[in-house]
């Protein structure tokens, strides 16, 4: 009989690590239960997480735990346990080898240290069960709980991820911050610019790099580490002392974040891009958007310098509180420091004029990035460009050389059709960009979308927006939706909008849109504007 529970612990044991994958990888695509994600994760997947099968095994174990003495039916019920732990982690791999994950777990230090903690949460019943393996009532009661931590593996790291965040994570991070404010303050030449805003942050943080880069030593914050623990590795693993210009992207969910990050890095000067309703689920409301956004201008100097956007009415709006000089940039609005005119775009990129203020001269300009949004994004880099000392012809060899982040308005030449891969973290204002940039495009147009996600109470209402954008804006010839329930106010907008619904195809997911658009036939060029990824999480099987 013991060798039997012992092999049921063996399997029990792979069970958990198998389930620890899947919360892991859950807990860290839900930015570690930040607002709680990872529990409404756990709710909206309740189903999945509370199955029949894992109540039998539960009753199994119980049972066996109170007729372990009548070795008969004990050893009936431990054999049926084990083959159906068995058949379980058999079906699982398969189910892995059919459906691999989209972004897998990445294995960080942070993820490392919630193992260890929940390590020891899982080694108390096994401890107990070999310390009583004398007694089979004992023992049994203990296998009988290891199985229960087996079925509660979801919320066993719901609760280790804030023991730690409470005690090893908080130590952690100030070790580190201790570590990066020392060498802050050991570099008093650096300049620190900051940049925030709801959409753009990485694409403005890469060009004013790629244009500063031409007479300084720039570092920026790598990828989107734009939190105050990105920016305390950046500082401790990239920053040296040949450094002229770190740049900080600056992101958060709610008020005071970026005042936080502010406080960390002080910088002297600041980039604000377009102001909308990215993550208004954790910020609360528009004005908490607002306001926050407006941390990092309202943290500069004096003597600092601020870039604001004089076609963003909730920058135009807000009353300042501080004294810095700001320069504006515009397209719409001519009362504006950097000015674009005549934005042309095409299957290479976009070309358009630029006139500084104070120099009626018309400078050209051409990018391999897409769409007018990214040319309000070069026009900030150019603003504090001119700052720094940086000519003309410099600045337009820079925007030339910029290339176009991975997923966002990237333009590839996949096999038949011309991929606008724009997978990345879709939001209103970007979405409309996207849709604008495919409208311009020649030949045969294809949308292809699951919808946004993360916008609080206005998630449903926002979509159905964009399902009447698309009808009146993208000229589309196709509409291919990625998920029947999540894409539903998109088709309700899209109906509205009298668009041809026989133009409408809904597909589980992304890998089926592929396949539909290798097989379109004819000799037009076709561009299919991929608007969103998202992530496993929103898996709707």
């Amino acid at each position: 009989m013991m060798v039997m529970k012992i092999l049921l612990l063996l399997l029990l044991t792979v069970v958990i690590i198998i389930k620890s994958q899947k919360s892991l990888h859950m807990l860290q695509q839900n930015l570690y239960n930040e607002n709680n994600r990872y529990l409404k994760w756990m709710i909206s997947h309740s189903s999945n997480l509370i199955s029949i099968e894992f109540i039998i095994f539960l009753i199994i174990f119980l049972a066996d735990s109170f007729w372990v003495e009548k070795k008969g039916i004990s050893l009936v019920l431990n054999v049926v346990a084990f083959f159906l732990y068995l058949n379980f982690i058999l079906r699982y791999y398969k189910i892995q080898k059919e459906s691999p994950v989209k972004k897998p777990l990445v294995y960080t230090a942070r993820i490392k240290r919630l193992i260890v903690t929940t390590t020891i949460v899982y080694f108390l019943p096994l401890l107990f069960f070999f310390l009583t393996r004398e007694s089979l009532v004992l023992s049994s009661f203990c296998l009988f709980l290891y199985a229960l931590l087996t079925y509660l593996n979801p919320f066993i790291y719901l609760i280790t991820n804030f023991i730690n965040k409470y005690t090893v994570e908080k130590y952690v991070y100030f070790h580190f911050k201790h570590l990066a404010l020392k060498k802050l303050k050991q570099m008093n030449h650096l300049k620190v610019i900051g940049i925030t805003g709801s959409y753009g942050k990485t694409s403005s943080k890469n060009i004013l790099a790629d244009i500063l880069n031409i007479k300084y030593i720039t570092l920026p914050t790598p990828k989107n580490l734009n939190t105050p623990y990105g920016l305390i590795m950046t500082i401790n693993n990239n920053l040296d002392k040949f450094t002229d210009i770190f740049i900080a992207e600056m992101g958060a969910y709610r008020k005071g974040e970026i005042k936080e990050l502010c406080d960390l890095v002080h910088p002297k000067y600041g980039i604000l891009t377009r102001i909308g309703t990215a993550h208004l689920e954790t910020f609360g409301s528009e004005e908490n958007i607002q306001k926050t956004k407006f941390e990092l201008i309202e943290s500069l100097p004096k003597d600092g310098i601020g870039v604001l956007n004089r076609d963003d009415p909730k920058q135009v709006n807000y009353l300042l509180k501080n004294d810095c000089k700001i320069l504006w940039i515009g397209i719409e609005n001519k009362d504006v420091d950097v000015l674009a005119q005549n934005i042309k775009c095409s299957n290479t990129g976009t070309h358009f004029y630029v006139i500084f203020k104070g120099d009626k001269k018309k400078y050209s300009f051409e990018t391999k990035l897409l769409g007018q949004h990214n040319v309000y994004n070069i026009l900030a880099s150019l603003a504090l460009g001119r700052e720094f000392g940086i000519s003309i012809p410099q600045l337009q060899q820079a925007v030339k050389a910029v290339r176009p982040i991975e997923h966002r308005l990237e333009l590839k030449k996949l096999g038949n059709f011309y991929q606008i891969d724009d997978a990345y973290n879709s939001n209103p204002t970007g979405a409309r960009n996207a849709l604008e940039v495919l409208s311009m495009m020649p030949g045969k147009k294809i949308i292809v979308t699951p919808g946004m996600i993360e916008l609080g109470d206005k998630e449903a209402e926002l979509n159905e927006k964009f399902g009447e954008q698309i009808a009146e804006l993208s000229k589309a010839d196709y509409v291919i939706l990625i998920g029947k329930k999540q894409t539903g106010p998109i088709r309700k907008g899209l109906e509205k909008k009298h668009f041809d619904m026989d133009k409408v195809i809904v597909y589980n997911n992304v890998l089926d849109a592929y396949t539909f658009i290798r097989g379109i036939k004819g000799k037009e060029d076709i561009y299919a504007l991929f608007e969103n990824d998202l992530p496993d999480t929103y898996n709707e099987k």
